[in-house]
């Protein structure tokens, strides 16, 4: 693939059902491949989660979502509201019975197609398929978010503002709203702004910053952010997790070895193989779990003052 390939204008598209056929795997893992340390994004279709279970989330959407929330994303204040659930939890909104079931279906099918997507992954780096299976957590974590529309003059446009995904390995995102929403954008290197439109019957799949810093920065943890438009937005990602004990030194030396070799810096030296902005290794806490605690507490400050009052002050504070 050549330079200029990192300049994309466009998200890729996998069809994963070539992975079934001894006669079109290879082309698949090469596309595969090249999506993901040149791009970072893609999409991903005949991904195998059943129609009925998405359908189900989609659906019950509109009845979670009353009121504007509140994050902050690159020191800004986003205009969205989000649920968070997780593998395991004991609270569930009592006014939506139904929500329980249907968020712990789609959970398991978005964990099995993590898992199924993962082995592709390692394959598609030259990797035994098993590679990263000892890095996964025992729980993931899925959004329900919304995005208000707001007015054509409006001055507030962060729905959420350039930020790469600090949650996980992979985020595999359904974009719950109709074909002709727009918002979500990836960051080439040429410094444009790419839309990634709604495509029906896809997830779009990009990568987290724990797996960037596994492989090097081979496979790159793309800029990305969603900008309001006059239109409300509904947006589901699902975050495959990373085991909490996971050390920097883990990190960093469990493939270095693999990425080092020429087969990597001869193809993608100039770009992928960059410095990693990551708080987790230029952090001062040297566990993923911790890191991560670190960067909800500042993007939730309200939780986190009311949650986490014990470590709270020592979070904010903390601008290492």
């Amino acid at each position: 693939m050549s330079q200029s390939t990192n300049d994309f204008q466009e998200i890729p598209i996998i069809d994963l059902s070539l992975a079934n056929e001894p006669a079109s795997r290879s082309a698949l893992l090469n596309n595969l491949r090249l999506a993901i340390t040149e791009v970072g994004f893609l999409y991903i279709t005949h991904h195998g989660v059943p129609q009925p279970v998405i359908q189900s989330l989609v659906g019950v959407l509109p009845k979670l979502f009353g009121s504007v929330g509140s994050e902050i994303t690159a020191a800004e204040a986003d205009l969205r509201e989000q649920v968070d659930f997780a593998t395991e939890l004991s609270a569930w909104p009592s006014e939506i019975p139904e929500l329980r079931s249907i968020v712990e279906t789609y959970i398991t099918e978005l964990t099995l197609l993590g898992e199924r997507f993962l082995s592709l992954v390692a394959q598609a780096l030259d990797l035994p398929s098993d590679a990263f299976d000892t890095f996964l957590s025992d729980q993931n974590r899925l959004k329900l978010v919304h995005y208000p529309a707001v007015a054509p003059d409006s001055a507030i446009t962060q729905g959420v503002g350039p930020h790469t995904d600090s949650s996980g390995w992979w985020t595999f995102l359904l974009q719950a709203s109709e074909e002709h929403v727009k918002g979500l954008q990836v960051l080439n290197n040429a410094g444009d702004w790419v839309d990634v439109p709604v495509l029906p019957d896809t997830f779009v799949v990009n990568v987290g910053q724990a797996f960037e810093v596994l492989t090097s920065g081979i496979c790159k943890a793309t800029i990305h952010r969603v900008v309001s438009t006059g239109d409300e937005r509904y947006s589901i990602p699902f975050f495959q997790g990373v085991r909490r004990d996971l050390t920097k030194r883990d990190a960093t030396e469990s493939f270095r070895e693999h990425f080092s070799t020429p087969s990597w810096k001869n193809g993608h030296e100039s770009d992928t193989r960059r410095a990693i902005d990551s708080p987790f290794l230029q952090g001062k806490y040297d566990t993923w779990g911790e890191s991560q605690l670190r960067t909800k507490i500042r993007s939730h400050p309200s939780n986190g003052r009311k949650f986490y009052s014990q470590v709270y002050q020592k979070y904010i504070a903390d601008d290492a």
